[in-house]
């Protein structure tokens, strides 16, 4: 297992608050060498604790072969909870090799009293519910997702994003860029200065973002909720602790017994 001075090689696939916590924990480990990887898809990503690699492994044989060639004991998913492929590459290449596998990420959010949702299946749907009659939209699904929108141009779009969309062909909208975490009172004051009427965001759970969700709470606006993939069928953690009461339960299964004292 791993080299004989390190106990267990971990490989994290990143790219998310949770994977950066996580990074933190483990830099301070003695008794273990970690590997933050991310997928390269933002600009001037934040510092992280681990060493990082940055970009593909090729698809699920790639990820594979990067998992035998660098003696991997762990593979922990710590992507975003819609970052569907990855997730599911992790789990073929984890089923191809036998490396363990084990999910960390948030829990989705729930509509408490006060919300106002409609919960949507995919973004196609989100841009259908926006109905034919012009509204201001705050958009928050990604930059990725923002070309699903181009259905619906009689809308006036404020659309947030880490980086500049590749391309945009809403003839309506206004780009902010800017990276979380947001808390209530900004997203208020945001939503009245654009004088938003509806929000379109994907149920990607967390604090880092929630901001927007009490926001417009408080403000009564309705929202258009994506709801995330269907999970991954592998051990889930939601909590930091549990996560590393996994990685300890594992340790201490790979330990070498003790001395006999007689």
């Amino acid at each position: 297992m791993g080299d004989s001075a390190i106990p267990m090689r971990i490989l994290v696939l990143g790219g998310t608050t949770e994977a950066s916590r996580l990074s933190e924990r483990l830099q301070k480990r003695q008794d273990i060498w970690a590997l933050l990887s991310l997928a390269g898809r933002t600009h001037e990503p934040a510092a992280q604790a681990l060493n990082t690699r940055v970009g593909g492994f090729g698809g699920i044989e790639g990820l594979a072969a990067f998992l035998r060639d660098q003696r991997i004991d762990l593979l922990i998913d710590a992507t975003h909870p819609f970052a569907a492929r990855i997730s599911a590459n992790a789990v073929a290449a984890s089923e191809m090799t036998g490396v363990p596998l084990v999910r960390y990420t948030r829990e989705p959010w729930k509509p408490v009293p006060g919300d106002n949702w409609l919960e949507v299946p995919d973004l196609d749907t989100a841009c259908a519910a926006l109905g034919p009659e012009p509204k201001c939209v705050f958009l928050t699904v990604g930059r990725l997702g923002l070309s699903a929108f181009e259905a619906a141009p009689q809308h006036h779009y404020v659309v947030r994003s880490i980086d500049p969309p590749h391309e945009l062909n809403l003839p309506d909208y206004r780009l902010l860029l800017e990276r979380g975490p947001f808390d209530e009172e900004s997203q208020a004051r945001l939503m009245q200065a654009e004088r938003v009427e509806i929000m379109v965001t994907k149920n990607a759970g967390g604090d880092a973002t929630y901001g927007k969700v009490a926001a417009a709470r408080r403000l009564g606006l309705p929202v258009i909720m994506v709801a995330p993939p269907e999970p991954v069928t592998v051990t889930t953690y939601h909590e930091l602790d549990d996560v590393m009461a996994d990685i300890g339960a594992r340790l201490a299964h790979t330990a070498p017994p003790a001395p006999d004292a007689g």
